[in-house]
């Protein structure tokens, strides 16, 4: 039960709790503002997780003449990799273009890559790692290049910390909480009606702006919440990614390369697992439906095996596959790759709803950019924050905060050096919430599941302070184990069992949790091995 906001009143209201809708949030908050966030699912539980997870300054953007997109882009870059070292980190990308192929010559090449390398502050060289570039060069003449971009495995998890900022700010935010209308007076926005998903009761908030942050799903809210607007604001592209297991010789490094058609096409390790991706298809259906067609599938093997033939991997052996809907602006008549990637502000005001901003477009990289123009557009001061560049880190990728934050965990009541590097690489500096959490009881010590390093202390962080609720608010999202390589059916059951008698749920609410957990994870990830995991049947007994 969640204390009623039925009556409140807030200075603005974002509807939306992807990247985009907790960075404007967190903004708004730290400038005073009385802000409310609301999430009809979870936070971070729609576009943001089915996304590539690259943090970059677009080397594509480059193509397309977008030098103001790159530069923002790579200014962006750098900020978060000097605030959020555990998990955004520099790599080494590998730029594979097939020789001959008439599209750019090794020239045009080196001098994009120069360019993107002196915006960015870092060199390009030539790739030298023999084995990979054996395989590559098994599959035909590759010219391969490196450049220096970023990844961030888990921005799940970069969500989660911008919320609990937020809140510290004093925020007030609320998942699990559908966006039903406005209340409009004089032509001006007043108050928004509100659902929560639990209880189903609803309130009537005051208000004297709304954002409209909820991505692809932008003119569905403005439809339902009866904003008027003139035009449809967003064409859903959608991009679909498969999960793969390593195989022999597999790239350790991210690849960019291109499919047939010239599309570019990214190979990533990911969370132990290989990440491929991604696709560009009109999608006009609910974005919360999203799922990859069987013919962008092979059309993303087709490419994996024209990059590297002899891989052994077919469609068969696919753990996961997912697809998001990027809230492109709508482009009647263009090309899928010829969109502007750049955000808008559309200020409903003309169209008789003054106080109602509507976001459309916007990325990984650039959200607390877009947070800025946002508060800017509504009225409240925002300055540049200071461009900290980030030291370089040393030779395994590792920064030296990063082992300082694990070096502090694990001379907490004996955890062990995995569990303590885990932790801290999820958690970075509130590593040490979660050892203060652990120390209160020994049940928080306890493995999440059998197969991870990674503890009920986190669970219970999330909880309290970042705002979870149910069995998948956690696993997919606060503590995102369920997004690795060896989970199962049982680990499931098994982590609903030892995180249900660690906050004392009821026997009806873990098999509740559980059921409704599988339930979203397979509409999410579309899990490929499920026949060679079958669900137990009975309850294993743990704790």
């Amino acid at each position: 039960m969640r204390p009623s906001l039925d009556g409140q009143r807030f200075d603005i209201v974002i509807v939306g709790g992807g990247i985009n809708g907790v960075a404007i949030a967190a903004e708004c908050a730290r400038a005073g503002k009385r802000t409310l966030l609301v999430e009809k699912s979870d936070f971070g539980a729609g576009t943001t997780s089915r996304s590539s997870r690259i943090i970059h300054g677009g080397l594509r953007y480059l193509e397309h003449g977008e030098l103001g997109l790159v530069r923002e882009s790579l200014r962006e870059r750098e900020r978060l990799l000097r605030s959020h070292p555990h998990l955004v980190r520099r790599r080494k990308f590998v730029l594979a273009i097939r020789n001959g192929s008439g599209l750019r010559s090794a020239l045009a090449i080196r001098a994009g890559l120069f360019l993107y390398g002196r915006f960015s502050k870092s060199p390009h060289e030539q790739v030298t790692s023999s084995a990979f570039e054996d395989a590559l060069q098994a599959g035909g003449d590759l010219a391969c290049f490196n450049y220096e971009d970023a990844q961030c495995e888990f921005p799940e998890r970069l969500i989660a910390e911008w919320l609990s900022h937020a809140v510290r700010a004093g925020a007030e935010v609320r998942n699990h909480t559908e966006a039903l209308e406005l209340e409009f007076a004089g032509g001006a926005v007043r108050g928004i009606r509100l659902r929560d998903g639990f209880s189903g009761d609803e309130s009537l908030v005051m208000c004297e702006a709304v954002i409209n942050a909820t991505g692809p799903w932008v003119d569905r809210f403005c439809v339902q919440a009866r904003v008027p607007s003139r035009k449809q604001l967003v064409g859903g592209v959608r991009g679909s990614h498969v999960v793969l297991p390593i195989f022999p010789d597999a790239p350790t490094n991210p690849i960019y390369a291109e499919a047939e058609d010239g599309r570019p096409i990214f190979l990533l390790p990911w969370n132990g697992q290989l990440l491929l991706g991604t696709t560009e298809a009109f999608d006009n259906g609910d974005p919360g439906d999203a799922a990859p067609s069987r013919a962008e599938i092979e059309y993303l093997f087709t490419a994996l095996h024209r990059l590297i033939p002899n891989n052994g991997l077919s469609i068969r052996d696919a753990r996961y596959l997912f697809a998001g809907v990027r809230p492109l602006p709508y482009s009647p008549g263009a090309t899928a790759s010829d969109i502007p990637r750049g955000h808008h502000l559309i200020d409903h005001a003309d169209d008789g709803a003054q106080g109602v901003i509507s976001v459309v477009g916007g990325k990984l990289t650039t959200a607390m950019r877009l947070a800025r123009d946002c508060a800017r557009k509504i009225g409240i001061k925002v300055g540049e924050p200071a461009l900290d560049m980030c030291a370089a880190p040393s030779s395994d990728g590792i920064c030296s905060a990063l082992r300082q934050w694990a070096h502090q965990v694990s001379g907490v009541l004996g955890i062990s050096q995995e569990t303590a590097f885990a932790i801290a690489q999820w958690h970075g500096a509130d590593a040490l919430t979660v050892t203060r959490l652990a120390a209160t009881d020994q049940v928080w010590q306890t493995p999440i599941c059998s197969h991870t390093p990674h503890i009920l202390a986190e669970v219970a962080k999330a909880v309290r302070y970042e705002k979870a609720i149910t069995l998948g608010d956690i696993l997919l999202r606060r503590v995102p184990v369920a997004l690795g390589a060896c989970w199962s059916a049982e680990c499931s059951q098994e982590a609903a069992e030892r995180i249900g008698y660690a906050l004392g749920w009821t026997l009806s609410r873990i098999d509740e949790e559980l059921e409704e957990f599988e339930t979203e994870r397979r509409a999410f990830l579309h899990p490929q091995a499920e026949a060679r995991s079958p669900r137990l049947t009975q309850r294993s007994g743990g704790r």
